[in-house]
């Protein structure tokens, strides 16, 4: 095992994207991930040591976007720099892309099939659960005192009166550097030296890249931009890991442009659990249905690319950032935040399934198994049995 101050191995930029690719392609259970990539990059290469890889799960936790993505992206940067970090990155989310766009194509042409029909309304019980305990799991972890509760409870109020996600998620990261300041200082204060601006160069880039890749979309396609602009927002909003895009992506999608009916949404979530990689593949899904194979690439490239950007942009200063109890007070009211936005998620991805004794006995038994860590590729792979034999009885 690699420890603080020990030789790290320099890969070439091919390693560790063919390296990443082959994760990827195998990384299935959501946080799980992360522990694949450190028996990876620390234990088996040694391309980044058991401290640094700590101090980059920290980082990714603190900053929107999906975890494991930026952890993968964070060892590539650790490793070859801006280069590194893009192949890593690359590298572990093509599989999910390629295995979803596959999914999406399949589902467009089966959906109204009988039989598929009732295998989806029990995948939907399933999405429900799962979601019903990413609110759990992250309100346990998250929650720890009555003004933490307080956030929570009035932003599942707000969601549910109809409030817009992201304001709601900006006013509780205000309310938690006015309420939970004193929660989180306890004194520590950054001591790495300030990052040269030479570093910013290029992430900057990219921004710039960012911007003509929407810019060409709208030209292409006014719909297509504006797919672009949605998926960039939802994911610069989504802290505390993917399960917290969600809400946002609902709200934008379903609630606010009417592009997909809610229970195709949960379809596509559903179809996410069974793909290696984050929840917010379902992007890819999302796009294909909204706009086509277009629609499907501009969707990815825009739920993936803030959170990389910020990712490589705050590594530098990150030691600063999180001395800085109002920058940690803000990050904890943006996080409690998302336990309310996933409650209320669960409740209005309730009103889409087609309730019966079977999806109710469906989502009772896989919430029961998610609770008891059972892996969600066996939870829904046990819910897509069911849901099949049941339709031939």
């Amino acid at each position: 095992m690699m420890q603080a101050g020990s030789p790290v191995v320099q890969p070439s930029l091919t390693e560790l994207f063919l390296s990443f690719l082959r994760l990827g392609a195998v990384s299935f259970g959501g946080p799980a991930m992360v522990a694949y990539i450190k028996t990876l990059a620390v234990k088996r290469k040694g391309w980044v040591s058991e401290d640094e890889f700590k101090g980059g799960v920290a980082l990714c936790q603190a900053i929107p976007g999906a975890t494991a993505m930026q952890c993968a992206a964070y060892v590539g940067w650790k490793a070859r720099g801006f280069r590194g970090a893009a192949a890593t990155y690359v590298g572990f989310g093509l599989p999910a892309f390629a295995l979803m766009l596959a999914l999406s194509i399949a589902y467009q042409r089966a959906a109204g099939m009988p039989a598929v029909a009732g295998v989806l309304a029990g995948l939907r019980a399933i999405v429900v659960a799962l979601i019903a305990h990413a609110a759990w799991s992250f309100g346990r972890s998250t929650i720890k005192s009555s003004a933490d509760a307080a956030v929570a409870v009035a932003t599942a109020s707000a969601f549910l009166l109809g409030a817009n996600p992201m304001l709601t998620v900006a006013g509780a990261a205000l309310a938690g550097t006015l309420l939970l300041r004193g929660a989180v200082d306890d004194g520590k204060r950054g001591s790495r030296p300030l990052a040269g601006w030479k570093t910013t160069i290029a992430p900057l880039s990219m921004v710039l890249f960012g911007a003509c890749f929407v810019v060409a979309a709208f030209a292409v396609e006014p719909k297509l931009g504006r797919l672009g602009l949605v998926m960039l927002k939802t994911d610069a909003m989504a802290f505390g890991g993917g399960f917290s895009a969600i809400p946002v992506m609902f709200h934008e999608v379903v609630d606010v442009r009417g592009w997909l009916p809610s229970q195709t949404f949960l379809d596509g979530i559903a179809l996410g659990q069974v793909t290696p990689g984050p929840i917010v593949i379902t992007s890819t899904f999302v796009g294909f249905q909204t706009a086509g194979y277009l629609g499907a690439v501009v969707s990815t490239v825009c739920m993936l690319l803030p959170s990389f950007l910020v990712l490589v942009l705050a590594e530098p200063w990150f030691d600063r950032l999180q001395g800085s109890a109002l920058f940690r007070a803000g990050v904890r009211g943006a996080l409690v935040s998302f336990v309310g936005l996933l409650v209320s998620t669960t409740l209005q991805f309730a009103k889409a399934v087609p309730w019966n004794v079977l999806t109710v006995v469906i989502a009772v038994a896989s919430l029961v198994a998610l609770l008891r860590k059972v892996n969600v590729v066996w939870v829904v792979g046990a819910g897509v049995v069911i849901s099949a034999v049941s339709t031939r009885l």
